[in-house]
């Protein structure tokens, strides 16, 4: 049957929860306070309804998840006009077999760029994890704006995933609601 990557439904959120919880495992034990490593069933059916949730499935398990949040989705959270990725987790089980590559290569490069045609996306992670940053980094996110979040020093990355479209848009450091 193979991989398959596709929309979460409501009927997927106790897995989803179940990926999330056990994926954000090791941030919840260093103290980072993300959403997925406490967040409940209602949270998680929540994000589902609202936002454009992912998951990978493989021989029809869900193994991976990821969302992307629209500006609007986001309100007044949202401090560029771009599609935000968030709450993404890899069931432990598969960490280290390119799942959670080729998960965010096909939101980056199928969704965002083929489907949305979004000029660039962005991200935020703690500053003090010991690789996320770096991870993001090698995918071609740059740091643009920090902040401090429940104790933690927050950094948001961008990719530039149309870079005609970016200039033309001129759209090169906007923080809509930094507050």
């Amino acid at each position: 049957m193979g991989d398959v990557i596709r929309l979460a439904t409501l009927e997927d959120a106790v897995v989803v929860h179940d990926v999330s919880i056990r994926g954000y495992k090791p941030l919840k034990d260093m103290d980072i306070k993300f959403v997925g490593a406490t967040a409940d069933l209602a949270t998680v059916e929540e994000n589902i309804r609202r936002n454009a949730n992912y998951v990978l499935e493989r021989d029809g398990r869900i193994i991976a998840t990821v969302t992307v949040a629209f500006p609007w989705a986001l309100g007044e959270r949202s401090i560029q006009p771009y599609p935000f990725i968030w709450w993404f987790a890899v069931d432990p089980d598969f960490k280290r077999q390119g799942v959670g590559t080729a998960l965010l290569d096909y939101v980056e490069e199928q969704v965002l760029v083929v489907q949305i045609k979004a000029p660039a996306v962005y991200l935020a992670t703690a500053t003090r994890h010991p690789w996320l940053v770096s991870i993001y980094e090698r995918r071609g996110y740059v740091g643009f704006y920090e902040h401090e979040y429940e104790g933690d020093n927050i950094i948001f990355l961008r990719k530039i995933l149309d870079e005609s479209l970016f200039a033309e848009l001129g759209n090169v450091d906007v923080l809509v609601n930094s507050k």
